[in-house]
């Protein structure tokens, strides 16, 4: 029998390494909102000025939800599956508002223009620190020529990683993909130590502790994180849905900044979400992952990080 190509051997194995990864949300759930999360600073301190370090580039196995070509499994490639992130330029002026502009672009070099619904999203883009604390998730629109313009927040200097995650329809197939680049933001850049593994972390005024059943996590096993929020020591049940759901979680590796989007089971019902949420989540590697938990009361869309250390 002749061997398979390249593309459809990569497709094969990723499509058996996609099940390892699964999020599952306790809470009902039907109905949506356009929010967007803005720049953060997650609880580290500054410590010197140096230039920030160069975004690192290499490829090791990442966790996803979806079949993900395995070059791009971890986010940190720029084109994988015959398609290529391309921006219009890798450089962003620091702190003040500006646009984002890119194609995804098939092998041809034409852009793609159909894509499918990610958690009511054509497309999302991340824009998150090396260092891990500055995180942006914004929803880019597209022209007709197939360019993206996603409109970001002002943003301190340093060195970034933009993270494009979505669905591309080829040939009436399906195929999602985390694609990504670095990009700069010049001026001096603080260097800012990483933030401590906590199991509680404050955001707005809401309290979210994190337990996990069994202790620590341990890469490449299945564990439940349960996450309960509450206010001035106050369960909160007003959880209203955000992008169909009751939560958005985010999580990126500290080492390597490989990135993993984590798909909730399951919609919202109502502005009745909480106090407690449920994810069943498999970590691929060792060592502290930042995790990025997006959550929306009165309209409001707030962005909570801490940080998880698996053995």
């Amino acid at each position: 029998m002749p061997a398979l190509p390249l593309d459809r051997r990569r497709f094969l194995a990723t499509t058996a390494l996609a099940g390892a990864v699964a999020l599952t949300i306790a809470a009902c759930g039907a109905g949506s909102t356009n929010a967007s999360a803005m720049p953060m600073t997650t609880g580290m301190h500054p410590t010197s000025s140096p230039a920030m370090a160069s975004m690192p580039t290499t490829s090791m196995p990442g966790m996803g939800s979806g079949a993900h070509d395995m070059a791009a499994d971890d986010g940190l490639s720029a084109e994988a599956s015959g398609l290529r992130f391309a921006p219009t330029s890798t450089t962003l002026p620091a702190n003040e508002p500006d646009t984002f502009r890119f194609q995804i672009r098939g092998t041809d070099g034409i852009p793609i223009t159909t894509f499918a619904p990610d958690q009511t999203k054509l497309m999302h883009l991340y824009l998150i620190r090396s260092d891990l604390t500055g995180f942006q998730h914004v929803h880019p629109t597209m022209a007709a020529d197939g360019t993206w313009t996603a409109n970001l927040a002002a943003t301190p200097a340093g060195t970034y990683q933009v993270y494009t995650s979505f669905t591309a329809q080829i040939a009436g197939k399906d195929v999602p993909l985390v694609l990504s680049q670095p990009v700069t933001l010049p001026g001096t850049a603080a260097t800012i130590a990483p933030a401590p593994a906590s199991d509680t972390t404050t955001v707005d005024g809401y309290t979210l502790a994190v337990s996990t059943a069994g202790g620590m996590p341990m890469a490449g096993m299945t564990h439940t994180l349960i996450v309960t929020i509450t206010r001035n020591g106050m369960p909160v049940t007003d959880l209203q849905p955000y992008l169909d759901t009751y939560a958005h979680l985010t999580a990126v590796h500290a080492g390597d900044l490989a990135f993993a989007h984590l798909h909730p089971q399951g919609k919202a019902n109502g502005d009745h979400g909480g106090p407690t949420l449920s994810f069943a989540a498999e970590l691929p590697r060792p060592g502290a992952w930042r995790l990025f938990l997006q959550f929306e009361t009165a309209g409001t869309l707030h962005t909570a990080a801490l940080t998880l250390n698996v053995g």
